[in-house]
């Protein structure tokens, strides 16, 4: 029986949600191997953090002016000032200081939580009205990392542990404004807009940052992949695939996303997978989709799509665009 167009959307949806997975599954053991460790440093986190935005800034500006985007609204600005200040900013700067502590299944384990962490600041940010269930999971969530750290740091926490949490944080923070922006411009636009806003800034960092010593080759490589990949390319596949196949059927793939990390870490870092950290995992994967069961409803209607920009279905929930 030949398939359907519907059907074949929505295959298509799927395989490019998890080609969008396993790029971003892929973003926290590269930069390790683009930063390396306190014993063997390579590229400077800062460094890292300017030069892949700044990378990235650049294919946007060219995208834009391929697909002649018009400029979002100046409204829109201090949104699009939010989500670059924590997905440009924050996530990459104190992943990449985080990375340089501890291994990248430790933070593959702690960023596991992000899309709950995220359902809470949507919460709180947009007045939604959350249920008893959400904070629950959102609790459980926490105590988790906070244990899997302390069972990880031999009974207690490390200053990296703190870097991840303001590295989840700032990502979460910077994928609610980037909704709301996503709103009323295509949602593919609202990661170029927010890079080429920084753009200014970022390419002057990169420049004052050079490395002053050599570094492996393949710390160029990791950065040129999280600069192409994590922080540009992945995006266009993961918006995507959510179009063809439908936000909660998609979505559902980034589940797999912590594995991802998790299995990368053996082969590209030499990092050893034991059942401990696969259990908390798993847990974190566990509380995340649970807590897709408790999404919190919006209060009020939001904005309309402007006439340049109408989505076939509803915009993705802010949990289900981590990278």
């Amino acid at each position: 029986m030949p398939m359907t167009p519907h059907a074949r959307d929505a295959r298509r949806g799927l395989w490019l949600g998890a080609l969008a997975v396993l790029v971003f599954g892929l973003t926290l053991p590269v930069t390790r191997l683009a930063v390396g460790d306190a014993s063997d440093p390579q590229l400077p986190p800062g460094f890292v953090t300017a030069a892949r935005a700044a990378i990235a800034g650049l294919c946007s500006a060219a995208y834009l002016l391929a697909v002649r985007a018009r400029p979002p609204r100046r409204g829109l600005w201090p949104a699009l000032a939010a989500c670059a200040a924590g997905s440009v900013v924050g996530f990459p700067l104190f992943s990449a200081l985080a990375l340089r502590q501890v291994d990248a299944m430790h933070a593959a384990v702690i960023s596991g939580v992000l899309p709950l962490a995220t359902a809470v600041v949507a919460a709180i940010t947009l007045r939604q009205r959350a249920s008893a269930g959400l904070w629950a999971c959102a609790v459980a969530g926490c105590a988790l990392v906070l244990g899997f750290a302390a069972w990880s740091g031999h009974g207690r926490l490390q200053a990296a542990d703190g870097l991840l949490l303001l590295a989840l944080f700032s990502a979460a923070a910077s994928y609610v404004a980037g909704a709301r922006v996503s709103l009323e411009i295509p949602p593919a636009q609202t990661v170029c807009w927010a890079l080429l806003f920084m753009l200014p800034l970022t390419l002057p960092a990169a420049l004052l940052q050079w490395p002053p010593t050599p570094v492996r080759a393949g710390a160029w490589a990791a950065l040129g992949y999280v600069s192409l990949f994590s922080m540009w390319l992945g995006f266009f596949a993961w918006y995507r695939g959510l179009a063809l196949g439908g936000v909660m059927r998609v979505s559902q793939v980034q589940l797999l996303q912590p594995f991802v990390a998790l299995l990368a870490a053996v082969p590209l870092l030499g990092e050893t997978l034991d059942a401990a950290t696969v259990g908390f995992a798993a847990a974190a994967v566990g509380l995340v989709a649970l807590g897709r069961r408790f999404s919190a409803a919006p209060a009020a209607a939001p904005r309309a799509p402007s006439p340049a920009w109408r989505p076939a279905e509803p915009d993705p929930e802010p949990g289900a665009m981590t990278r």
